[in-house]
């Protein structure tokens, strides 16, 4: 099973995502081809009404802590509520930060 697959898993059976993308942006950094190391995770889910945003975050990283701890080396979210997503971002999809290199 891939890391992404995984990824996919957890935090749909944990948060029951509305919308959920899981990118493997690895291919964008100094990683060996294939790699699966750095992702950007969109996820609109219920669970995060009235939570802020620190909160949201703490959310995913729980469900994923194993993953972040051995296989993550980075990981950017975008995390909303039903609302949030339908008003600002349905139609604007966020990007992730550009890499600042590391080992080259």
């Amino acid at each position: 099973m891939t890391i992404e697959s995984i990824i996919v898993q957890k935090l749909t059976s944990a948060l029951s995502p509305v919308v959920l993308d899981v990118v493997n942006e690895s291919n964008q950094h100094n990683v060996p081809p294939g790699s699966e190391s750095h992702f950007k995770v969109i996820i609109v889910s219920s669970e995060f009404e009235e939570q802020r945003l620190i909160k949201r975050h703490r959310a995913v990283n729980k469900v994923l802590a194993h993953e972040l701890a051995e296989h993550i080396h980075a990981l950017a979210l975008h995390t909303y509520t039903e609302k949030e997503w339908r008003e600002h971002y349905a139609d604007n999809t966020p990007l992730s930060p550009k890499c600042l290199g590391g080992g080259k």
